[in-house]
């Protein structure tokens, strides 16, 4: 294929050879420790081979079971691993100075000044502009904005460094 340039297209990276990738060691290089982890060895070896570029198939022959328990194993890594940054993210919003909750039908464009507001009552600076607040809170609450109606509730966290966090609940 010809790039519009007239250059030929670089070819894409070729697929990972498993057996060039040892899942010990990445699990080691990374600092791995099951007893300090929410993860199990086996879902660290699942996801730490998937960021490698391996297919689940290829992951069940490394690892000696069916590509279905593969599948099934990085299913439950990735949900342990979204549960423990929902933990993380609380934890943080308990301990924050600024806590704003944005209701369900508020309007995108009230938002900053409700967080601005609540940022001087607590002594905190926020060094973003409104537009650029609105953005962080909009791309961080995902699907639960749409336009400028907050449609699901979200809360704005800000520590006392400045730095904004949008959770929903």
């Amino acid at each position: 294929m010809v790039a519009d340039d007239g250059a030929p297209d670089a070819d894409p990276s070729p697929e990972p050879d498993p057996d060039d990738i040892d899942a010990a060691d990445l699990l080691e290089r990374a600092g791995f420790d099951a007893d300090e982890s929410v993860l199990t060895r086996r879902q660290a070896e699942v996801l730490a081979l998937r960021e490698r570029g391996l297919r689940q198939s290829d992951i069940a022959d490394q690892l000696g079971t069916s590509r279905a328990n593969v599948s099934s194993v990085e299913a439950s890594a990735r949900d342990n691993v979204a549960s423990a940054r929902e933990t993380v993210a609380f934890a943080e919003a308990l301990s924050a100075p600024v806590r704003v909750e944005i209701e369900t039908g508020t309007d995108l464009y009230d938002a900053p000044k409700r967080v601005y507001d609540a940022c001087d009552e607590a002594g905190v600076k926020v060094n973003q502009t409104a537009p650029d607040l609105m953005k962080t809170i909009g791309e961080g609450a995902g699907d639960a904005v749409h336009g400028r109606e907050v449609r699901d509730r979200l809360f704005v966290t800000v520590d006392a460094t400045g730095t904004i966090r949008v959770r929903r609940p």
